[in-house]
């Protein structure tokens, strides 16, 4: 080659560089899914989150794009195995629809347990590092945060007025752990998804329905639903978490920016959740309600005997269940952990 033609290409070389280093920097595309689109967590938390937010804060560097998982026709438990295979690089969800790959994502929102969301942000804080290390080794993910939904109560066609008025009602479920409290006080656990609910309840197909409080209302429940016994029997706890892969791609500056916004999006998540319970239940029964018609339905607080029971039911079915079924180093862990917050020992024991 001429002196002359290796002169002219130099300027072009020298460009040919600087593209590959604004390559480096380029936009990162964030192809996400959400929960429930009909649920106020995905409307004002999870979509805009993606949708707008992460655009706005990072000049356009991280772009999401964010569609919830009704609107993707997907149930919730192939999610994950999705983010795995780098179909979705970030997902919002539920431990407890990754419960088939390990039981131990179970393990910070059993059921009954806890009661106090205070407390329940301590119990996320504590098992956080577990979680973590199963998303990783399971899935190839980086967990990013867990938040809460309201409150899980439960919702009947007639009345209930005690722990004692659930047995032998058939009543929709949709964790495992779940399950076990419902089995515990008597009554007969049926798995469904939460758009099949209402038109099941007209049916008779269950009874009674354990849901969040919210969801109870912007499903509305209290049309086809009378009564609600207000024992708080879980949190829908829930994740967020990145492929690995997809996380590595972004700069030390882009992680950094990314995990400060999900660390304000988790906070202003738990924050609201606690003002959210008070809010649904005015509106499921007579008001005054903010963002909506009142329901009309008749809520029924548990006495100091249900909660006696619930403690039973909590000790002697839900733990010794989830302990046999997570193993005993999983429940060991747990007792280190969750455990010691709640003064609870996990520990495997006959089947009940």
């Amino acid at each position: 080659m001429k002196l002359s033609t290796k002169l002219l290409l130099i300027p072009l070389l020298i460009c040919l560089l600087s593209a590959g280093r604004l390559l480096a920097g380029d936009t990162i595309i964030i192809k996400a899914v959400g929960t429930w689109g009909y649920f106020t967590n995905y409307q004002k938390h999870e979509g805009p989150f993606w949708n707008q937010h992460m655009a706005e804060v990072s000049g356009g560097q991280i772009i999401g794009e964010i569609k919830p998982q009704t609107e993707l026709g997907l149930r919730g438990y192939e999610i994950m195995r999705l983010v795995k295979n780098g179909v979705f690089d970030f997902a919002f969800g539920l431990p407890g629809y990754v419960v088939p790959e390990s039981e131990i994502f179970e393990g910070a929102d059993l059921s009954s347990l806890v009661q106090n969301i205070a407390v329940q942000r301590q119990v996320a804080d504590a098992y956080f590092p577990t979680l973590a290390r199963a998303f990783e080794e399971k899935y190839n993910a980086k967990l990013m945060m867990l938040y809460p939904f309201p409150s899980q109560m439960i919702w009947c066609t007639s009345p209930v007025n005690s722990i004692e008025d659930l047995r032998g009602k058939r009543v929709r479920v949709y964790l495992t752990t779940l399950g076990d409290f419902v089995e515990g006080v008597g009554a007969i656990p049926v798995s469904a998804p939460f758009h099949d609910v209402p038109e099941a309840m007209k049916k008779g197909v269950f009874d009674c329905v354990i849901t969040g409080t919210m969801s109870a209302y912007t499903g509305e429940l209290y049309k086809v639903a009378s009564h609600g016994f207000t024992l708080r029997v879980g949190w829908g706890l829930a994740f967020g978490a990145i492929n690995r892969t997809k996380w590595n791609l972004l700069s030390d500056a882009q992680k950094a920016l990314l995990k400060q916004e999900i660390d304000t999006l988790t906070e202003r998540m738990w924050q609201e959740t606690a003002t959210e319970d008070a809010t649904a239940l005015a509106c499921l029964s007579t008001g005054p309600c903010e963002i909506g018609e009142s329901g009309g339905m008749t809520l029924v607080e548990p006495s100091a005997s249900d909660l006696v029971v619930r403690d039973q039911v909590a000790a002697d079915v839900i733990l010794p269940r989830w302990a046999s079924r997570c193993g005993p180093e999983c429940a060991a862990n747990w007792n280190r952990t969750v455990g010691r917050i709640l003064g609870l020992r996990a520990q495997a024991g006959m089947p009940q």
